[in-house]
């Protein structure tokens, strides 16, 4: 028998239980939401939203419960997915303390956005969201996604601190009237005031309406869009602001901060709920998968944890403790530090990319992603920082103690990388024989002189430059010496 995925997959076991995770969007989920996802309503066709039938049943054990959205199966054997289905909906409002309606069957949070969109928008209508290059996320604005594709993207980012660029916001409400206006981030790491944000928009529509009413225009009422993907988890322990209240449509992931299985969710205000349903199944999806259906709802079920609450906060300070290092030793941190559970390493001036650090902290058993930075004169493949997030080693149990010393790990690698990249500080043409005292250290360059090759080695302590050589068999020695001790390497 073939084992060979057997193989990697236990090779990635290892990788996972050895390295440090900092990969921001990355979580280790507990052992239970792991079963969840390998059991028998992984084989069960669930096309559509659970049935009349089954939701008269769970109102009679969870008689707060309002139901909103579609009904009903296009498949028969639902009335078991369709109680775990009802149960998610139920748990993830009390997660949220919301009256909003859920939908539980996005596959991503790619997917999630996606029917977000569809619910509220035709293409070539104009979306006002916040800018890769700024922090956002690839489906918010970047024209080789769908959304770029399909909808008159406008950009907003940051001011010159790495902060939410406000005035650009309001300005660009004002001049573009986009039909949906979307909030939220994947690489930033300050606190989303969404009440304040509610403030700026109810102003903004204000001098929309004053305008329009001077030119008989008629009023212009944009959806408010949230994707709270990386700092939901924040949100459901109490420790960001919340958009629930603010957006008329909130989507997220539940494996990142929340700790659950791979997947999306979409919230929305109860009289969005059958224009959600509808975009999510038929449009953009077929069958929900059922077993990450259930695994979602344990998650949310864990997210109610008075020890939730603990691992969240703890995250926070986490973080807040390794950007501290970071700035001690001298980084740059983009907008200066971090309010939530990622930071934003520059490194602009340091002679690298965040590509090679990225490789380099790979290979010593460190996690992270590049990342570009506001304004940043380098390609993403290339980045003048990397992301880092504290939640999984959080999971893990690191403290702040232990992400300081991962702070000075990083360093030791960045200094390791900028020492391979200092110039030579010889010119090889120049070396003589005998100049330089032979060096035991691991050679730096090999030069071939004609029928010579010859070894350059540098000590790393005193910076001292070693010369040695070895003559090819049968060749005349280049050196014209009869040096008999001439070393043999």
């Amino acid at each position: 028998m073939n084992n060979f995925i057997e193989n990697y997959i236990s090779k990635e076991n290892d990788r996972q239980a050895n390295n440090i995770e900092l990969i921001a969007s990355e979580n280790y989920p507990s052992q239970r939401i792991l079963s969840t996802l390998s059991t028998s309503p992984h084989n069960k066709y669930a096309e559509g939203y659970p049935s009349q039938k089954s939701i008269d049943e769970f109102t009679k054990i969870y008689p707060d419960y309002i139901h909103t959205g579609k009904i009903g199966r296009y498949y028969g054997g639902c009335e078991n997915v369709d109680m775990i289905e009802l149960y998610g909906r139920y748990m993830w409002q009390k997660v949220f303390n919301t009256s909003y309606h859920c939908n539980l069957q996005p596959h991503s949070g790619s997917q999630a956005n996606m029917a977000a969109y569809a619910a509220f928008l035709k293409p070539g209508d104009t979306i006002l969201a916040m800018s890769l290059r700024a922090g956002g996320h690839l489906t918010h604005s970047a024209p080789v996604s769908f959304v770029g594709n399909l909808y008159n993207v406008i950009p907003y980012g940051v001011d010159d601190n790495g902060i939410l660029n406000y005035e650009e916001i309001q300005a660009k409400i004002i001049d573009y009237r986009p039909k949906l206006i979307v909030f939220g981030a994947s690489a930033y790491p300050r606190e989303i005031d969404f009440g304040y944000l509610n403030d700026l928009i109810q102003v903004t529509l204000e001098n929309c309406a004053e305008e329009d009413g001077s030119n008989g225009q008629e009023e212009y009422n944009p959806i408010i869009m949230v994707d709270m993907a990386h700092i939901a988890g924040l949100v459901a322990a109490g420790y960001h602001s919340t958009p629930f209240g603010f957006a008329d449509v909130i989507t997220t992931t539940t494996h990142k901060t929340l700790r659950g299985p791979r997947g999306g969710l979409i919230f929305c205000k109860p009289e969005y709920a059958e224009k959600i349903d509808k975009a999510v199944f038929p449009y953009c999806q077929g069958g929900s998968l059922m077993n990450v259906i259930a695994a979602k709802a344990v998650c949310a079920e864990e997210a109610l944890y008075p020890e939730y609450k603990d691992y969240i906060y703890q995250v926070k300070e986490n973080c807040k403790a390794m950007a501290d290092e970071f700035i001690k030793l001298g980084y740059n941190l983009v907008s200066g530090g971090t309010d939530n559970h990622l930071l934003l390493l520059d490194l602009t001036g340091t002679g690298i990319t965040g590509a090679e650090l990225q490789e380099a902290c790979d290979n010593e058993g460190i996690t992270l992603n590049k990342n570009t930075i506001p304004n940043d004169p380098l390609l993403a493949s290339q980045a003048s920082g990397v992301r880092i997030g504290t939640a999984a080693m959080t999971t893990k149990g690191y403290m702040e103690e232990d992400f300081r010393k991962v702070a000075h790990r990083i360093h030791e690698i960045i200094k390791k990388i900028q020492k391979l990249k200092e110039p030579p500080k010889y010119d090889i043409n120049s070396i003589k024989v005998g100049q330089y005292p032979l060096d035991p250290n691991i050679y730096k360059d090999i030069e071939v002189w004609g029928n010579v090759t010859v070894y350059v080695s540098e000590n790393v302590d005193t910076g001292e430059i070693s010369l040695s050589w070895k003559r090819q068999p049968n060749t005349v020695d280049l050196f014209n010496t009869d040096d008999a001790d001439t070393p043999e390497e």
